[in-house]
């Protein structure tokens, strides 16, 4: 009797992004100490690892407005009730700013306990300032252009949702697709249902693209990351290693400790079993930077693992990536009190509170790409009068910070479409292990 060959497993998407990351950071490093300021090594890095790098974002990029588009009109529309979907929006946007507000505080409590800023060795703070001043200045004259006030409010309703799509303005994209699922919920059946199968379609196709993109994301995860450490090594990352080590800390625990907490109490999902679905989340947020690229793997993280259903899948997580920021405005919180400290700036508690209040009206404003909370968060140490030219001290470290803190960007979209689905009544029908492994491998 012939013996059937056992199938080969192949190795996860997971892994090889991590091994493409790995790589990429032993192989930068490596190259800076050898090879550091050589034109070999510049040439390189903007004509071979950068290009690549950047090749495998747009790909993520480029399907992200018929995404949002697509998942958010779908979502609103199978909510049917125009009621329900304000019921389900707003207990929504009432879990992002909670969560958020919550990670803001964890970072302004190691802040002050630890105090960072003091410790930063005034010849470093100087050398630093000098390397960066010109990168500062651009993101002040960003922030400028991005300021909050009732004009805010005013320009998340497009004028024209073509354009707003074409400029990247994804709020307005945003509530440009949520009144046209609304729409939607008040036409004849006979013909809404055309309309919904074309979206459903373009949202399959779209998810088909997402698989070629995700083809190419180790070797894209391993361009961005040479590019950063071989340009840069850890030299800065020394120079600032208690703010880095400190922000790190309070992202970890946030990630690691609140959310998974938060899933046990509201959704009742042990808190490894969160973490162990959600690794490929939280490893495709940590390489890309941006909670837009990780868009379509939140969504199939949480259908596929999770068993969401996906209406709320769809309307819940594309307003996530836009708008619920943990890591974000924890890393604005921390960043503003540490630049204070090295300033020599005591801010009261008064002033923190306002910090606790403007970092997460930024974050909820800041764009799902990377390095896009430098602007808004230009603004926050404005109102609270700590020198903006400060800023350019954490910009040499902000690639490995960004990478990190869009993990709890991600994870919180993840545990907000749960604790939405619990608090809607509906089945969370959660896949056994071998399902999910099986996914992964195949």
């Amino acid at each position: 009797m012939p013996i059937e060959a056992t199938p080969r497993r192949r190795m996860p998407m997971h892994t090889k992004i991590l091994l493409g990351l790995g790589l990429g950071v032993a192989a930068g490093v490596a190259a800076n100490y050898f090879l550091h300021g050589t034109t070999g090594l510049l040439w390189f890095v903007d004509n071979i690892a950068n290009p690549i790098g950047q090749i495998f974002l747009r790909m993520l990029f480029m399907v992200v407005v018929p995404l949002i588009f697509c998942s958010i009109t779908l979502g609103v529309a199978s909510l049917g009730d125009i009621r329900r979907v304000g019921r389900v929006g707003g207990k929504t946007l009432l879990i992002f700013v909670l969560t958020t507000a919550f990670a803001v505080c964890i970072g302004l409590a190691l802040v002050n306990t630890v105090k960072p800023g003091r410790s930063l060795n005034p010849a470093t703070r100087t050398a630093l300032l000098e390397r960066y001043s010109g990168d500062a200045a651009e993101k002040a004259s960003l922030a400028e252009s991005s300021k909050f006030g009732v004009s805010t409010f005013v320009n998340i309703i497009p004028k024209n949702p073509v354009e707003a799509a074409a400029k990247g303005d994804m709020l307005a994209l945003i509530f440009f697709s949520l009144v046209f699922g609304m729409a939607l919920t008040m036409v004849p059946d006979e013909k809404r249902e055309p309309v919904i199968k074309l979206l459903d379609g373009i949202g399959e196709a779209v998810m088909g693209m997402i698989h070629f993109a995700m083809k190419l994301a180790p070797i894209g995860v391993f361009g961005l990351i040479f590019s950063v450490t071989a340009l840069f090594g850890v030299d800065v990352l020394k120079s600032l290693a208690l703010f880095v080590v400190m922000v790190l800390f309070g992202l970890a625990l946030h990630q690691f400790i609140v959310l998974p907490s938060l899933a046990r109490i509201l959704v009742g999902i042990s808190p490894l079993l969160f973490l162990r679905r959600a690794r490929a989340l939280m490893v495709t947020a940590f390489s890309t930077s941006s909670s837009n690229a990780t868009l379509p793997t939140t969504i199939e993280t949480a259908e596929r693992n999770f068993g969401v259903p996906k209406e709320v899948a769809g309307f819940v997580l594309p307003l996530g990536a836009t708008m619920n920021m943990n890591g974000t405005a924890l890393f604005e919180g921390m960043t503003v009190l540490f630049l204070a400290q090295v300033f020599g700036i005591n801010l009261s508690l008064g002033q923190q509170l306002i910090v606790v209040g403007m970092s997460v009206i930024t974050a909820i404003g800041t764009a799902g790409v990377p390095g896009g909370s430098i602007p808004l968060m230009v603004l926050v140490l404005q109102v609270v009068g700590v020198p903006v030219e400060g800023i350019a001290l954490i910009l040499g470290v902000d690639r490995i910070l960004d990478m990190s803190r869009t993990v709890p960007n991600v994870t919180g979209d993840l545990l907000t479409a749960l604790i939405i689905t619990k608090s809607e009544g509906l089945p969370l029908i959660i896949p056994p292990d071998s399902a999910v492994q099986l996914e992964e491998v195949g």
